[in-house]
């Protein structure tokens, strides 16, 4: 199954593109809720590069890495990915109130759907505050 995620943000689609894949940038904006972070990135950005995102509970009671090979990157526009046995898109359209960013993923089945989404999702509105406060 598919879950898809998505927000407008008011900035320039470069600024956009460079926030989303930006090692230093990932970790301000990629966290799920105030009381995790990450704590480390990478990001090999070229079809067949790899990509990494050490994330952890502030309190330091859990930690995971979120990794994963590049698959197709089209700058300003998509990029696409595999992670474990799943995949991801993320498109990024100009539109005339700002940059769509809509991002669809595989779902996996340890947690509920509901879950799922709404993680991705506070995760992208994180990523839209951090942009959009660059202003």
């Amino acid at each position: 199954m598919k879950i898809t995620v998505e927000t407008t943000i008011t900035a320039p689609i470069e600024e956009v593109w460079r926030a989303y894949t930006t090692p230093e940038d990932i970790m301000q904006w990629n966290a799920a809720s105030d009381d995790w972070h990450t704590t480390e990135a990478s990001v090999d950005l070229r079809t067949g590069g790899a990509f990494s995102s050490h994330m952890a509970a502030k309190d330091g009671s859990f930690s995971f890495d979120f990794a994963g090979i590049y698959t197709n990157v089209i700058p300003n526009c998509l990029l696409e990915y595999s992670f474990g046995n799943r995949t991801a898109s993320v498109d990024f359209t100009q539109a005339r109130d700002g940059v769509n960013v809509k991002i669809i993923f595989d779902a996996e089945t340890t947690h509920a759907i509901e879950q799922q989404q709404s993680g991705w999702q506070a995760i992208l509105d994180n990523f839209k505050r951090h942009v959009e406060s660059r202003k």
